[in-house]
């Protein structure tokens, strides 16, 4: 029995075939319309799958790895996202004078990070405090320098204890940043306090006089130091020109640190410890100690200055060496050689003349050294230059080989040629002649006492040259340092500079009170012209008369 199977079509009947064109339906065949669709192609179909597959995969293996294999590393991650640690910049420690008035100080900046370092007395303590180096963040906001580190001058020299340690600030945020709570974890531990041995007072007041000295007489700079002559410690120690620490500091105004590097006068030169200076006629006090301990001569002698030796020529006796005194003092004993600064008394005992025999230049080498000249006292500064002493050697290979002649030892007996020294090291030799003959280190430490060493000399010589210097200011060459109210006792010195000699350098040294000395001095003022008269005894005179309102108790005897 056949089973007639449905059909699948239907027939289409005539009408539907003949139907009227005007009834066709509008099709928009730019949107497709109108046209048969075909399906998906199994190969397609088969391509997505994968592709979602392969998804589904990778999101499933990602999922493995922060749920199971690296959730440590990312739990810890997600701590520090949460956790903000701050450093906290240490503060750096203060620099005080001998009475406790600051030098250094600091002024906390919040917006900074960090306190900035503040100094009261500005160029006048720059050169011994010297300045530092601020922290820096880079361009990401992160610190790469973590600290206020020291440049220069003490702040260099004591970094470590000034420094402090910083301190660690850790915050909570929530997802948004917002700071939620925090704590301090390890507070910042400031630098240690300092205590100098500087005079606050008396430091600035050398300082603006030797800057007014300079201005007023043309003076290229100076230098001053005033010092304990049993401990060593420095009161006061000046070099002028100077800069401003807080300037080079913070590096502006960039225009006052471009026009430091080029002033020809040099304000970042230390003149106190590495300017080196012809000492002229303040080296006569040590050549009087020698000439006194080599028996050279005796304190009574008396040596005539008609205003100028001649030696002898032996290549041509026409035309003697003449060697001039400044000016003619007649006859002169030792005491009056040093107050009246008679240049024919030291070139006859520094080199011989005639039967006056004289030291020699070794000899005279031997001594400087005793006093201090030709090496670096110690202090604890950096910088310090040696000086120069000159002999035979010095000048053959100064000179290509040039011989020594007697002309040479008797300039070096007077402290011209190539003698050099500086001011601190005439300040700590001058201190040994107002102490008895004990060579002190100086010291800028409160309290401290600098190393001592017996120069060796019999005391009662040293005593014929104080009194040669206390004569040298009631009716000498250092009568400008004679003050009412005030003892003390002082050789000055003129030293010619330049190649024609047409430049002078004005020195002045001494100690006070002169029957018990306390303190020892030195002022330089640098490169006048020749014929200047008002220099370092005038700035010296100033301080004594400052100090005689202000420091009364530096001039009290026990």
């Amino acid at each position: 029995m056949r089973i007639r199977r449905k059909k699948k079509y239907q027939p289409i009947e005539p009408d539907e075939i003949l139907i009227d064109a005007q009834n066709l339906p509008g099709f928009d065949t730019t949107q497709l319309e109108g046209r048969i669709e075909s399906p998906i192609e199994r190969t397609a179909f088969r391509n997505f799958s994968i592709i979602v597959a392969l998804v589904f995969t990778v999101f499933l293996a990602q999922l493995l790895n922060l749920q199971i294999v690296s959730v440590d590393t990312f739990k810890a991650r997600a701590e520090a996202n949460r956790l903000d640690q701050t450093l906290i910049i240490s503060e750096r420690g203060r620099i005080v004078d001998r009475n406790g008035s600051p030098l250094a100080l600091n002024d906390p900046q919040e917006e900074l990070g960090y306190a900035e370092r503040l100094y009261p007395l500005g160029e006048a303590s720059a050169h011994i405090l010297g300045y530092v180096s601020y922290p820096k963040k880079d361009t990401n906001g992160f610190w790469f320098q973590t600290s206020l580190d020291g440049v220069a001058g003490i702040e260099s020299s004591d970094n470590e204890a000034l420094a402090g340690i910083n301190g660690v600030e850790i915050k909570e945020t929530n997802a948004i940043g917002d700071i939620v709570s925090g704590s301090i974890v390890r507070p910042p531990k400031s630098g240690q306090e300092l205590q100098l041995s500087l005079d606050a007072g008396l430091q600035k007041k050398l300082y603006d006089l030797i800057e007014e000295r300079s201005i007023d007489a043309s003076f290229v700079g100076g230098s001053g130091i005033i010092m304990d002559v049993t401990t060593g410690q420095i009161h006061a120690l000046v070099s002028y020109p100077s800069f401003d620490p807080a300037t080079l500091t913070s590096g502006e105004p960039p225009e006052l640190v471009q026009s430091y590097l080029l002033d020809a006068r040099a304000p970042f030169l230390n003149r106190a410890l590495s300017g080196l200076y012809t000492p002229g006629s303040v080296v006569k006090p040590f050549v009087a100690v020698a000439a006194l301990e080599e028996n050279i001569i005796t304190p009574e002698k008396k040596i005539l200055s008609t205003g100028s030796i001649s030696v002898p020529n032996p290549y041509n006796p026409t035309l003697p060496s003449v060697f001039r005194d400044w000016k003619a003092h007649g006859w002169v004993n030792i005491r009056e050689a040093i107050a009246v600064s008679s240049d024919v008394y030291f070139y006859e005992v520094g080199g011989g003349f005639e039967d006056q025999p004289g030291l020699g230049i070794s000899t005279l080498e031997e001594y400087m050294r005793l006093f201090g000249f030709g090496a670096p006292t110690g202090i604890a500064l950096l910088g310090e230059e040696r000086g120069v002493i000159p002999n035979p050697e010095w000048k053959a290979h100064t000179f290509g080989g040039e011989r020594w002649f007697l002309g040479n030892t008797y300039h070096t007996a007077i402290g011209q040629y190539g003698f050099q020294v500086t001011t601190l090291q005439l300040v700590r030799a001058i201190a040994a002649i107002a102490n008895g003959g004990t060579l002190v280190t100086p010291t800028l430490e409160k309290g401290a006492s600098g190393k001592k060493k017996k120069i060796g000399v019999d005391g009662k010589n040293i005593t014929i040259v104080r009194e040669g210097m206390r004569m040298a200011v009631r009716e000498g060459t250092a009568a400008a340092l004679n003050v009412s109210g005030v003892s003390d006792a002082a050789k000055t010195g003129t030293a010619e500079v330049g190649l024609h000699k047409e430049f002078i350098n004005s020195l002045v040294v001494g100690f006070f009170p002169y029957e018990e000395p306390k303190f020892a001095f030195a002022v330089v003022m640098e490169r006048a012209k020749a014929g200047t008269v008002a220099g370092a005894p005038l700035v010296m005179k100033n301080i004594l008369e400052w100090m005689k309102t202000e420091r009364p108790e530096a001039f009290t005897v026990q």
